[in-house]
């Protein structure tokens, strides 16, 4: 059913108004079945239909409007001549989807489709349930509540630390009245024995707390456990199917898929790792007239590998295509105003292949579903990142690419370092930690014009992490140095003393705090205090920022208050696109077909136009193609948004001047404002 009160009522006089249409056309076409004009009106109305009817996550009226659409398109298209039994079968298919959009809207379930009836099950002599099913959610909140479990472990234990204190002090006092000879000193023994006697309850009780929980945890991580193929097994037809699409020859190969791995990591690594093969398959892999003239088989080879390594899984995504174009690369660079002339000559290899992790960087020229949307690859450091892994790339030209991910086991807990600065203390993932040092300042000195210290005959820079974090605070003649490292990078981070570790459970930022710069997080101590968790990874690059001259300085992003043009002839879709781009900050104007979109393009400014194709008077092809005769116009962000998804509609889309193509399959709300962001 639809919830939405003001979707549903628009489905409702939406879905009406088609089928009154279809029910009318197939009447017509009952007598007429060669009527070009009619059977591409119904052509229009299915696919209407079914593309709203995908928009509100209605699969089974979308399957049917598809399949009266295929019926009628094969007919537009003179692949096919409508029979009296091939509209006979599109009114059976018009009848079932009035059923469907009645159930959708709160009616009865329809009669034609009955629920399974209830399995018989005979229990044996001993009824015993074996297993039983449970909720993710409730195994997530199990494991929250494990990890709250630790902090009141870690209080427990600077509570007895405390008492042991009391218990030394009470001892000192009572050994002083008894040389003193005071009356007291009797009772002061019993209490001090009392003293003694709880702190070892404490211990005994803290000992038992600790060992429960230690089994608590590996039995709910367990519970938490899944196989690697949960989520690897999705991917080999996937690139097939991708590779068929663009007319290559692609296989997956699949190794380490039986390790079992937190369920977080597959929710986590799923996209990430659907948007690295996906890019093998667009950029790394060559068609098979490219690959034999290379002396390569026709076939691509791509691999995902897995194996553990030091209680951490790494995961490997490698192909056997062209590589990286560095050159390419570098002039996106220039471009987009990340570096100018003389800092990209600077850049190692790696340095430059790092720069496609950058938010929206991307070399495709167009943008669809499949690729050069600029968001995959940074959407796979920043789900690494937050996993509290690091990725690392590397590309041998004409051999390809080679993506490793390296990931923790346990994501519970994290065992922090504490750093004071001032009276505050900071946590370091410890698993991020090279080494620590003290050093003074005779021991600094100036590399690449930042402080560096001497580790191990190795000059590393080293940052004061006050500035970093943007904490006012004075600097000691001595000070501690950790070293993290993240990749093969290190950085030496001045703090004013280490504390001690501790094992903490980390809570994300809450909004509007979702991505704040160098804090991946924050934690509860022992002692109640609030620790902010750093990102390691954030850390190296701001120091890399603040160091490199070369880099120029970004512009700023605009407020989201972008006009956009919304060309939509579906009601329906029309208003759910208007909502989705309004709560994005984009002020909307809407237009009911091309016609409509010139008029208004002719008195007003747009930063982008967002348009279907199937549209009455002037389709979004025709719309597109007199945007871009336009010199005015010739530079505004034109995106199509259709269900109208073979390489045919898109090489057309590509050819009038569009800049993005975006099928809706499976309509991504995220996609079209991610996309237009870039444009924009």
């Amino acid at each position: 059913m639809i919830e939405d009160p003001e979707l549903a009522r628009l489905f409702r006089a939406e879905s009406e108004e088609h089928l009154a249409r279809l029910d009318e056309g197939l009447l017509h076409l009952e007598k007429s079945p060669s009527d070009a004009a009619v059977i591409e009106e119904l052509f229009r109305e299915s696919h209407s239909m079914k593309g709203a009817s995908r928009m509100l996550g209605l699969a089974a009226i979308e399957s049917a409007a598809h399949e009266l659409e295929t019926t009628l398109n094969s007919a537009r298209k003179g692949e096919s001549s409508l029979t009296g039994e091939s509209v006979d079968r599109m009114n059976g298919l018009l009848s079932k989807m009035r059923l469907l959009v009645e159930s959708a809207l709160g009616g009865k379930a329809p009669a034609a489709f009955p629920a399974p009836p209830a399995e018989r099950i005979e229990a044996p002599d001993a009824f015993r349930i074996e297993t039983v099913r449970v909720e993710t959610k409730k195994l997530d909140d199990l494991l929250s509540l494990v990890g709250e479990l630790s902090v009141i472990q870690g209080r427990m234990q600077h509570r007895i630390s405390l008492l042991d204190s009391l218990a030394e002090d009470w001892a000192g006092i009572e050994r002083r009245r008894t040389r003193s000879g005071t009356a007291q000193a009797e009772s002061m023994s019993r209490i001090g024995r009392k003293i003694a006697s709880l702190r070892d309850a404490f211990f005994e009780d803290g000992t038992r707390l600790e060992s429960t929980f230690s089994a608590l945890e590996e039995r709910v991580h367990s519970a938490r456990l899944l196989p690697l193929s949960t989520v690897f097994s999705l991917f080999p037809r996937m690139v097939r199917d991708l590779a068929a699409s663009e007319g290559k020859e692609a296989s997956l190969s699949v190794e380490g898929a039986e390790i079992t791995v937190d369920k977080r990591i597959l929710e986590e690594m799923k996209d990430p790792l659907m948007h690295l093969l996906r890019n093998a398959v667009d950029h790394g892999i060559e068609n098979p007239e490219q690959r034999r003239a290379k002396g390569k088989p026709a076939e691509g080879r791509i691999s995902l590998r897995a194996n553990r390594v030091n209680g951490s899984i790494l995961i490997e995504v490698q192909d056997d295509g062209k590589g990286l174009d560095l050159a390419a690369i570098g002039s996106v660079a220039l471009k987009r105003g990340l570096v100018d002339e003389a800092g990209i000559q600077s850049l190692s290899e790696s340095q430059i292949e790092q720069l496609l992790f950058l938010p929206g960087f991307s070399t495709s020229g167009f943008v669809t579903e499949i690729s050069g949307r600029g968001i995959g690859l940074d959407v796979v450091r920043n789900n690494v990142e937050k996993l509290k892994g690091e990725i690392r790339m590397n590309s041998l030209p004409g051999a390809g690419v080679s993506i490793r991910m390296r990931l923790p086991l346990s994501l519970a807990t994290t065992r922090l370092l504490l750093a004071r600065i001032g009276e505050r203390l900071y946590g370091i993932p410890i698993e991020s930690v090279y080494t620590s040092v003290r050093v003074g300042r005779e021991e600094w000195f100036g590399l690449e014009g930042k402080p560096a210290i001497n580790l191990e005959g190795e000059p590393v820079i080293a940052a004061r992490l006050a500035e970093l974090i943007s904490v006012d605070s004075p600097s000691p003649e001595k000070m501690a140095c950790i070293v993290i490292q993240v990749g093969e990078e290190r950085l030496g981070l001045l703090v004013d003393d280490l504390v001690t570790e501790e094992e903490v459970v980390p809570k994300p930022l809450g909004a509007p705090l979702v991505r704040v710069r160098n804090v991946s997080a924050l934690a509860m101590l022992g002692s109640g205090e609030i620790c902010a968790v750093l990102n390691p990874a954030d850390l190296v690059r701001s120091t890399r920022r603040k160091s490199a001259p070369v880099a120029k300085t970004k512009p700023p992003v605009k407020s989201a208050v972008e006009p956009i043009l919304l060309v939509e002839d579906s009601a329906l879709v029309r208003a759910m696109e208007i909502r989705i781009l309004e709560e994005a900050g984009f002020q909307v104007t809407a237009a009911v077909d091309g016609m409509d979109a010139l008029e208004k393009l002719s008195h007003a400014k747009f930063s982008a136009v967002v348009s279907d194709i199937l549209m009455p008077n002037l389709d979004g092809l025709s719309l597109t193609r007199k945007i871009r005769a336009e010199p005015a116009y010739r530079d505004l962000p034109v995106i199509l948004v259709t269900s109208l998804a073979t390489d045919e509609d898109k090489r057309r889309g590509l050819e009038v001047g569009a800049n993005a193509y975006i099928p809706k399959p499976s309509f991504d709300q995220r996609l079209l404002l991610d996309t237009l962001r870039r444009l924009i």
